[in-house]
C-alpha cells in the first residue's frame, strides 16, 4: 500500500478536482465509486479498479477489509480520514472509494432488443434510478442523448447502485445516429396519448424513450414514434416523475413477457 499524508500530493490534488467537478470527471474519463456497495459491485463484474483509496479508519472496518483484500496491493492508497473527508460526496461516508476508467462501449450497428433512450433527462437522481430499474428489468442497453445528466457522475452512480456494471451505457448519442440502427419500435409515454400502457402489446422488444422532465420527448423522437402510450392515473395527477414512469413501463413489459411465455 502507498500512504498519502499531504494535501499537496499531486494524486490527491487530481482526486480532489474530480470529486468537486462532474466536468473534471468527464474530462478525465474516470469515475469515482464511493462506498462499499459500489466497490463490491465493480469487483464482482468489472475486475480491478485503477486505484482503491481507503482511510486509515475504514481499514479497521471488517467490510472494508474484505473489499481491500480483493484489490491488488499496488493499487491501494491510504489517506488520513481528514483528507478523505474533502473528497467525499456522501454524508457519513465509509472512507473507501475506487477510481475507475468509465466504460465506453462502441455504438452497436443494430439494436434488436429492448433498450432505453434518455432524451435530455437532466436530473442525476432520475438517471440513476432509471438505470437501476433497467438493470433490474433485464434491459442491457441505455442510450443517453445530449443534455442528459452525465451517467458516470458521482450522484448518478450512487442512485444507480451498481447498475452501470450490468448495462452498456452510451453517452451523447444523437437521435439521427440511433434511429437508423433501431430494429424495434420507438415507444414513448404521453399523458394525452390515445392508448393506455396496459392495452399495448409489449411482449416483444421496444425502444423506450423517456424525455426531459419539463419539455418531454424531443421532436426527432416524436417523429419516429410507433407506440404513444399513457399511464392511467386515477388519482388525477397531471404527470409522473420520469423515473417512476420508466419503472412502471419496464415492469409492465416484464409482466406481459412473462405471461406470453406461460402461453
Amino acid at each position: 500500500m502507498k500512504a498519502i499524508t499531504s494535501r499537496d500530493n499531486p494524486f490527491y490534488k487530481r482526486l480532489k478536482a474530480m470529486a468537486a467537478s462532474t466536468h473534471q470527471q468527464r474530462k478525465s474519463g474516470h469515475a469515482l465509486l464511493e462506498g462499499f456497495h459500489l466497490a463490491t459491485a465493480y469487483l464482482d463484474v468489472a475486475g480491478q479498479p485503477e486505484t482503491c483509496v481507503v482511510t486509515e479508519g475504514a481499514l479497521r472496518h471488517e467490510e472494508a477489509q474484505a473489499i481491500v483484500a480483493r484489490v491488488d496491493a499496488e493499487r491501494i492508497v491510504t489517506l488520513p480520514d481528514a483528507l478523505f473527508g474533502q473528497l467525499s460526496n456522501v454524508v457519513h461516508g465509509v472512507g473507501l472509494l475506487f477510481v475507475v476508467s468509465k466504460l465506453s462501449p462502441d455504438l452497436p450497428e443494430r439494436v434488436e432488443t429492448t433498450c432505453i433512450v434518455l432524451d435530455g433527462v437532466q436530473d442525476a437522481g432520475n438517471v440513476g434510478s432509471i438505470l437501476r430499474s433497467a438493470a433490474a428489468a433485464g434491459v442491457k442497453q441505455v442510450f443517453c442523448a445530449p443534455g442528459t445528466a452525465y451517467a458516470w457522475s458521482s450522484k448518478v452512480l450512487r442512485s444507480g447502485m451498481g447498475a452501470h456494471f450490468l448495462l452498456d451505457v452510451y453517452e451523447d448519442v444523437e437521435a439521427a445516429d440511433l434511429i437508423s440502427r433501431l430494429a424495434v419500435p420507438v415507444t414513448i409515454t404521453d399523458s394525452h396519448a390515445p392508448q393506455a400502457l396496459y392495452e399495448c402489446d409489449l411482449s416483444g422488444a421496444v425502444a423506450w424513450v423517456f424525455g426531459n422532465e419539463g419539455a418531454g420527448v424531443s421532436a426527432p423522437w416524436r417523429a419516429a414514434v410507433v407506440h404513444r402510450l399513457t399511464i392511467p392515473q386515477p388519482g388525477g395527477m397531471e404527470s409522473l416523475n420520469v423515473a417512476a414512469a420508466a419503472a412502471i413501463c419496464l415492469f409492465e413489459q416484464c409482466r406481459q413477457q412473462r405471461m406470453s411465455l406461460r402461453g
